[in-house]
């Protein structure tokens, strides 16, 4: 009897002791929180509300059921959206911006008590939004791509201006994509087309206009010849010219010399000379 009731008190102060163990862990789980690498964590005090200190990494210790850590990462993250804008002239264009941005660690606590955990979808979208359009308003469409690195400059010192009312710090800001709307692009072909016609009415022109100072040059040449020669005929009779006609006729007999289907037939009555002179005796009597 003795020892029944020695091993149950037994069980009992284990039993204790075990709870006493749990109840134990329990707290010092529930009094200790870690913050890893890239975070920072912001208490929550039922009391004192928000404290305004930021904690970095590590272990700490807390009052359970008093305060609460929320973790913020601190570590740059990208961001993308689009816009649809209009231009200076009128013009629809899709634009797609891509951000880095984090959260500035020392206003912590101003983010969470203002925008809380997701502070950058809450404000980027729409400070990125407000920016391209006021940025792409003020150029026309084809100054969009003649002028893109202007315009991105000023659409990256707006919008990390404006961010940086909301302790938010970009780290960079790059257009990654634009785009017309289908009217643009059809009036963009067709201006170029338009200008590609008038290059070539140009040429064309050009061209005309060659062809006739070489039509100039070639009659001023020929009319100098024909004064040259004028003169020499003047001067000196017209044996040039005989002497070019015999030349010219000698060329003529040899090309004709050596084609094989020329037959030379005498001029005047040289013609009949070799025909039978007794035969052309009887017909001249029958005439």
């Amino acid at each position: 009897m003795g020892s029944s009731q020695a091993a149950v008190s037994f069980l009992t102060n284990v039993a204790r002791a075990a709870f006493g163990l749990g109840v134990g862990a329990t707290v010092v789980n529930s009094s200790l929180y870690t913050v890893d690498g890239g975070q920072r964590a912001v208490l929550f005090d039922r009391f004192r509300g928000v404290i305004d200190e930021t904690v970095g990494e590590g272990t700490h210790f807390l009052i359970p059921w008093l305060q609460k850590p929320f973790i913020f990462d601190i570590r740059t993250r990208p961001h993308t959206f689009s816009s649809v804008s209009g231009t200076k002239d009128l013009q629809m264009v899709n634009l797609t911006l891509r951000v880095l941005s984090r959260p500035e660690v020392s206003r912590l606590p101003d983010i969470f008590k203002t925008l809380g955990l997701e502070y950058d979808e809450k404000v980027l979208p729409s400070i990125g939004n407000e920016v391209l359009k006021a940025v792409v308003a003020q150029f026309n469409a084809d100054q969009l791509l003649t002028e893109r690195p202007h315009v991105s400059a000023m659409v990256r010192d707006s919008l990390i201006r404006r961010a940086k009312d909301f302790n938010i710090v970009l780290d960079d800001v790059a257009i990654t994509h634009l785009s017309y709307g289908g009217e643009f692009s059809r009036a963009v072909e067709q201006k170029q087309v338009a200008q590609q016609e008038a290059e070539r009415s140009k040429f064309v022109v050009a061209k005309a206009e060659q062809e006739r100072r070489a039509a100039i040059i070639r009659a001023q040449g020929e009319s100098e010849s024909a004064k040259l020669i004028s003169d020499a005929t003047a001067a000196a009779g017209m044996g040039l010219i005989e002497l070019r006609r015999i030349e010219a006729s000698r060329e003529v007999a040899a090309t004709l010399a050596k084609s094989p289907n020329v037959a030379y037939l005498p001029g005047g009555k040289n013609l009949l000379l070799a025909l039978n002179p007794a035969r052309f005796g009887y017909m001249g009597l029958l005439q």
